[in-house]
This record gives structure tokens, C-alpha cells and sequence, in this order.
């Protein structure tokens, strides 16, 4: 076995490689400054970039993370691979010869650094199936892919192959050219029986999956006969080349378009990614067996340059309830993105490889082109789950969308989404805007820090009590707030000093914050029960979730601002006939947002009908005002 590398033909590949060259098959790099550039560190998450390299020093170094070094410890934190291994590896890149202390030529070839093997065992094995997909029994996996609408020219760009049905078409190949079977099984090409290995694929179509360097690291395999009884697609499993969750099909083609349009396209298959490709949306990628998850998503960022200065990051899915569920997975890893995320989804189902094959290349495009905002797809399909024509549904459909509201990074953005969420469920805008804020607020809390505290003197009365994190305590400073807290305190002070039409009314409105509406389902239920004055609190106190009684205890010992009779019934009133008022503002966005979810005939008796209420609650609402 050969000796150490001599010093000086490590001095000269070092010398003799691009660093920059180098690390930006890894990482999308932009200047910063004279002979220097910057990029997102390749060795842990960040969102601004604080990896460095200068060329002409041949050195990087991450301010972030500390990792720094040069060429070869860089390529060795990369691929993991042994010093002597990455020297041998650099020097084949720029064809340098090394020469070693015993004088020998280098490794013989069986000694040869371990992932190197791999490497060129999938590299032949590439070739084996490319010549493969030319003979005769290749003649169904051409059949296939011009089916797809895939010519030579197609299929030779993205190198495209056939694994012949027999067992070990593949092995005998690979022997031939000097492979062992102790290293073909760290491939994951091949199975092992009882007799030894033997081809894992046959009878397939095979596509070669690559890694950013452009070094063919797996296969994905689709079958072609009826009596292969295996699944529709089989990839190579986990090997120490080869891991689904960190690589994307297509990334050595689209990287460079990737970073150069700051864009990419995620798609669900390899035919997929040829039919976008071929289409002109040249930076379409595709998950090869898995979700697009962290590792994905990591990988995509670097190439983005995905540092909050522009960038997009496209998804499509099949239209059906499997895509949909997709795509509210992608939305799910959304934060971890700087970019805007989109979602492509196309009605009828079809692929873009079937789109592209029926209604041609234009159609992929316009599939691209269409894209709707992540955030406006998973706030409608969340929406989808609500009967909007009812309070109900209305509320805990804004329970349920404010917080993805919240979640919009663009805070230029955000102000656009709540108004169209309003105008989705037919609410006024400030109630949406208070509960994104309250969103906002309660993901910045720590954990069981958004739950409803009692008051410190309730605390000081009930030593070593704990409540149930569950309900966030309202932000009094807010008007509306204020004012449905103020409405709970004279109900549960003041309940005789209510005529018919107010409690009628009190029975119906629609309070905001989930802990006040929580208190007025006690109260009514309390009031239902017939509960006695002697016992109203405690009835209430007891309708209401336990985490919430101290809350109730708070809201009927609260002074009210009322020096005598006279100024006390004025007070009770004037504030429930302000809830009443805001009940009807309410209730004139829902008839509005009512008319924009649907095309109402302005001739039709609904269209009449829902201006007529609208006239009605205009009226009243003057009558209160007294004007």
C-alpha cells in the first residue's frame, strides 16, 4: 500500500485548486468586497450569511458557526471523507499526479478511498444502464419514455438508462471492471440471498440521482412489467453516498439557475422534472421518496442565497386531497424559509409531465406562472373545514387562520393577508387585526406563558393554586377588549339592570378573545339554569373552564365607574348598547363578506335580501347613537 502523499504535492493541489470553484458547488456566493465573498454556512442553519471565502488566500471561515479552514478541510466536512482521500480526490479534479514517500504511483485501485469507490461503481453502473436502454429489450423503456413525451435528446440530457430483467446483469459488469463484492454491497445496487448479491434493479427505467457536484451517488427505478411485483418506484436505500432526506433529483442541472434566478421549483417525480426542465423552468428539483423536509431545505437556502434580499421557493402538487395534504406539509416547513414560498396546484389533477405531454410546454409554464401564495392556500384550505355562514364557524375559523397570519415574516405583507381574511369570512378588519396581533404576541411568549393568570391578589388567596395554561389573558389596552370585558363585569354585577332586548342581544354576541367568549357561554348557561342572585357568580364560576373561575372572581369584584344610581345605569347601558353596536358591525362585514364569497345576482331576492338587513342594522345602529 502506498505511503503518505508528499508534502509538496499536497502544497500544490492545494495551490493548484479554485477554492471558489469548489465551495460554490456547495454554495451559492456573492461578493463581498475586493477578492472577497460570502454565502450561507454550508455547516449549520443561519439566516444571514456569515460564511466567508478569499480565493487568493485559498481559506474560508464561518463568523456564525467558527468552522474555517482550506480547500481540502472543506471538501472533508463536506463528504466526510479522510484527508488522504480528499488530496486523491482534488488531485483527479485538476489531473495532477501524485507521488507518495515509498515512491509508488499512489493507491492501487482496490486501495482506493472508500467513497471514491462508490463513486466510480455508480459512475459505470450509470453506463451500464445508459447502453442498456439501446438494446433490444430496452425497447419498453424507450416505448415509456416517448410515451411521456421524452426524445433521444430528452433522455440523453438527463442520461436516462434501462436495467435489464436477468439477476445479475449489473454485477457481472461491475466485477468485470474490478469491483469486489465486499464494496458493491455498500452501494445499495444490490440484494443479498442466500447464494450472495444480486441485482436490486431490474426490469426497470433508471434514472441517475446526483449530488451537487454532479457525482452520480443513486438510482430512482420505475417498472415497467406487470409481473414485477415490487413498487411502482424503488431507490436506492441509505448507503454512505446516498440520503433521501439531503438530496433532491435534478440539483446538479437547476443550481446553477437556482442561484442565478433566485428560484426553485419543487416537484413530486423524475418525469416531473424533465417535462419542467424541458419546458423552460429549468430550476425544478424533485424529492427522491421522501418529504421535503430540514436537510432539503437547508440545501435550497444555500443555493438561494435565501438571506431576506428576494427569492422564491415554488411547490407543486396534484390537486387532489393527497397533493393538498403536500402542500400543507411544505407550508409547515415555510418558516424555515426566508423567501416567499408558493404552491402550484393544478385542478384537474394532471402532473406537469402529464401537462406538458397534453397540452404542451406553454401549459408547464403557465402552471409556474400561476403559483398563488403558500399563506393564501393553507388560509383556504383551512378556511374549507368551516361553515363560513354561521357565527360560529366565522370565529373558529379565525381562531384557526389568525395564527397563519401571524406567521407571514413580511410584516409589509401581513397587513394585506389580515384584510383578506376579513373579507374572507365577512368580518371587520380590526377583530382579524386583533387576533394576528394576539397571535403574533402568544408565538413570542415562551411556552405556558400565553395562559390566563389570576390577578395577584386572587393569587395571594389561593397559595400554590396552578392553572391550566389555556387561554390567553386579554390585552385590556385594546378598545374592543376593553369594552367586552367591561360588558362581562356589569352582566355578572349587574344582571337585573338589563331589559329583554339587551340580554336578547347579550345572548348573541360574538366576543373576540377566547377567554371572554368562554365567561359569556358560562353566563348564559347560568342564566339558562335560572340561577338565583345569591348564586349567579358561583353558577357561572362553575359553567366556566376551571383556569378561568379566578378570571370570573376578578370580573365581579372590578369597580365600576359609577358614583350613584343615575350614573350607574347610564354606565350599564351605554356599555351594552356599545357591545350591541359592535355585535352589528360585526354582522354588516359578514353580510359584506357574504356578497364577496359569492357571486350574488344584484336582480336575485338574496342579493335584495342581504341589503335589506344591511339598511336594518344601519338604522338601528342610529338609533343607539341617537341620531
Amino acid at each position: 500500500m502506498a505511503g503518505l502523499i508528499k508534502r509538496e504535492d499536497i502544497d500544490e493541489v492545494r495551490n493548484r485548486t479554485d477554492l471558489r470553484e469548489v465551495v460554490e458547488s456547495y454554495v451559492t456566493l456573492k461578493s463581498a468586497g475586493i477578492g472577497s465573498f460570502k454565502g450561507l454556512c454550508p455547516f449549520h442553519d443561519e439566516r444571514s450569511p456569515s460564511f466567508h471565502i478569499r480565493p487568493q488566500l485559498g481559506t474560508f471561515h464561518c463568523f456564525g458557526c467558527g468552522e474555517s479552514g482550506d480547500v481540502i478541510a472543506f471538501i472533508q466536512k463536506m463528504d466526510h471523507s479522510s484527508f488522504t482521500e480528499t488530496v486523491e480526490l482534488l488531485a483527479a479534479r485538476i489531473n495532477y499526479e501524485l507521488h507518495y514517500e515509498d515512491g509508488g504511483p499512489g493507491p492501487r485501485r482496490e486501495d482506493y478511498g472508500k467513497r471514491q469507490r462508490l463513486v466510480d461503481a455508480h459512475k459505470v453502473a450509470e453506463e451500464f444502464f445508459r447502453a442498456q436502454l439501446e438494446t433490444q429489450e430496452g425497447a419498453a423503456a424507450r416505448e415509456f419514455l416517448t410515451g411521456r413525451g421524452f426524445d433521444e435528446q430528452a433522455v440523453a440530457h438527463f442520461s436516462v438508462g434501462y436495467a435489464p430483467k436477468g439477476w445479475d446483469g449489473l454485477l457481472k459488469h461491475l466485477r468485470s471492471r474490478g469491483f469486489v463484492d465486499e464494496e458493491l454491497k455498500l452501494t445499495g445496487m444490490f440484494s443479498e440471498g442466500n447464494r450472495g448479491i444480486y441485482d436490486r434493479f431490474r426490469g426497470r427505467v433508471m434514472w441517475p440521482i446526483r449530488d451537487l457536484s454532479g457525482a452520480t451517488i443513486g438510482f430512482g427505478a420505475r417498472k415497467l412489467y406487470e409481473d414485477d411485483q415490487g413498487p411502482k418506484y424503488l431507490n436506492t436505500p441509505e448507503t454512505q453516498l446516498y440520503k433521501k432526506s439531503q438530496v433532491l433529483y435534478g440539483l446538479d442541472l437547476a443550481k446553477k439557475q437556482i442561484s442565478k434566478g433566485r428560484q426553485i421549483v419543487v416537484v413530486e417525480g423524475y418525469t416531473d422534472v424533465m417535462a419542467c426542465h424541458l419546458a423552460g423552468i429549468t430550476t425544478a428539483v424533485a424529492t427522491c421518496g421522501t418529504a421535503f423536509g430540514t436537510d432539503h431545505i437547508k440545501i435550497s437556502r444555500r443555493l438561494l442565497q435565501d438571506d431576506g434580499t428576494g427569492g422564491e421557493v415554488i411547490f407543486t402538487f396534484d390537486g387532489d386531497a393527497a397533493g393538498q395534504k403536500a402542500a400543507l406539509r411544505a407550508f409547515e416547513e415555510d418558516q424555515r424559509f426566508i423567501a416567499q414560498t408558493y404552491v402550484c396546484v393544478e385542478p384537474t389533477g394532471a402532473d406537469p409531465c402529464d401537462l406538458r405531454l397534453h397540452r404542451g410546454d406553454e401549459a408547464v409554464r403557465e402552471l409556474i406562472e400561476n403559483k398563488r401564495p403558500l399563506f393564501e392556500f393553507a388560509i383556504r384550505a383551512e378556511l374549507k373545514k368551516f361553515n363560513l355562514d354561521t357565527v360560529e364557524g366565522r370565529v373558529q375559523a379565525l381562531r384557526q387562520t389568525a395564527p397563519i397570519v401571524a406567521a407571514i415574516r413580511d410584516s409589509a405583507i401581513r397587513p394585506a393577508y389580515a384584510r383578506e381574511l376579513a373579507g374572507w369570512l365577512g368580518m371587520n378588519n380590526e377583530d382579524v387585526n386583533r387576533s394576528v396581533a394576539a397571535s403574533i404576541k402568544r408565538a413570542k411568549l415562551p411556552r405556558n406563558a400565553a395562559a390566563a393568570q389570576p390577578p395577584a391578589h386572587a393569587q395571594d388567596h389561593a397559595p400554590g393554586a396552578q392553572a391550566a395554561p389555556a387561554f390567553e389573558r386579554p390585552d385590556s389596552r385594546d378598545p374592543v377588549m376593553r369594552l367586552e370585558r367591561q360588558a362581562l363585569e356589569v352582566v355578572i354585577q349587574q344582571p337585573q339592570r338589563l331589559t329583554d332586548e339587551q340580554w336578547q342581544a347579550f345572548y348573541e354576541a360574538r366576543f373576540m378573545a377566547p377567554a371572554h367568549a368562554a365567561v359569556h357561554d358560562g353566563i348564559v348557561a347560568a342564566s339558562t339554569a335560572g340561577a338565583s342572585a345569591a348564586s349567579w357568580v358561583e353558577v357561572i364560576r362553575e359553567e366556566v373552564p376551571e383556569q378561568l373561575r379566578s378570571f370570573v372572581s376578578e370580573l365581579a369584584v372590578t369597580i365600576i365607574p359609577a358614583l350613584d344610581e343615575h350614573n350607574l345605569n347610564r354606565y350599564c347601558s351605554d356599555i351594552i348598547n356599545g357591545l350591541i353596536e359592535l355585535q352589528i358591525t360585526h354582522r354588516k362585514a359578514e353580510l359584506i363578506g357574504k356578497l364577496q364569497r359569492a357571486e350574488v345576482d344584484p336582480d336575485g331576492n338574496e342579493y335584495f335580501q342581504i341589503n335589506k338587513e344591511l339598511m336594518e342594522l344601519e338604522m338601528r345602529r342610529r338609533i343607539l347613537r341617537g341620531t
